[in-house]
């Protein structure tokens, strides 16, 4: 198989594995994969996951490629938070939830970070399609609500300062019947207290 033929079979594709390319080719040699890499073709992200050299990386693509090499998995947390505005930074670190082991992979386009949560807390995310393509990504009110079921330990003004939510943005995308209606959902009752406070601590700040 040559690298041309592969770059036609996978056009579509944003990451792609060695399955990837057997479900087309099942005699496919994976040492070319090697040698392609040496020619820069292609990048190794891990664990058998690669990319061609020349994707073009943005928001979307990193965050479908979160969804695919650990799945099940949706972003959320602040690298949510970023992408709705309610945090001034992007973050160098994606971080999504999953019912998977927590986990954290390094790879030459940034950093994945996985947090293991229930599988009846596995809710609360949009399915975003662009260029045919999809990812999942959580609801603002869920990665509101994930970032504090997963902090148990940071309190209501820590989380504002750290977070540096913007308050405006905060009323504008965040909906409080959707939030309160979510966070009954967790039935955590530490939880609904720490973020029912921050709610009132956002409404008089």
């Amino acid at each position: 198989m040559r690298y041309v033929d592969l770059r036609q079979a996978l056009n579509n594709f944003v990451v792609f594995s060695l399955r990837d390319i057997r479900i087309l080719h099942p005699s496919f040699a994976g040492a070319r994969l090697n040698e392609w890499q040496k020619k820069g073709y292609i990048k190794k992200l891990l664990r058998g996951y690669y990319i061609f050299s020349d994707l073009n990386l943005n928001e979307n693509v990193l965050f479908h490629i979160a969804n695919k090499i650990y799945s099940p998995s949706y972003v959320s947390l602040e690298a949510a938070l970023s992408s709705y505005g309610l945090i001034p930074e992007s973050t160098y670190v994606i971080t999504s939830a999953s019912t998977r082991k927590t986990y954290q992979f390094k790879t030459p386009i940034g950093e994945f970070a996985y947090r293991t949560i229930r599988p009846r807390m596995f809710w609360g995310y949009h399915l975003i399609e662009w260029n045919h393509r999809t990812f999942r990504i959580a609801t603002p009110e869920k990665a509101l609500l994930d970032y504090f079921y997963f902090r148990p330990d940071i309190k209501v003004h820590d989380a504002s300062e750290s977070l540096r939510i913007d308050r405006a943005a905060f009323f504008e995308r965040i909906s409080k019947e959707q939030l309160l209606s979510s966070l009954d959902r967790f039935g955590q009752k530490s939880l609904t207290r720490r973020v029912s406070a921050f709610l009132e601590f956002m409404e008089h700040a």
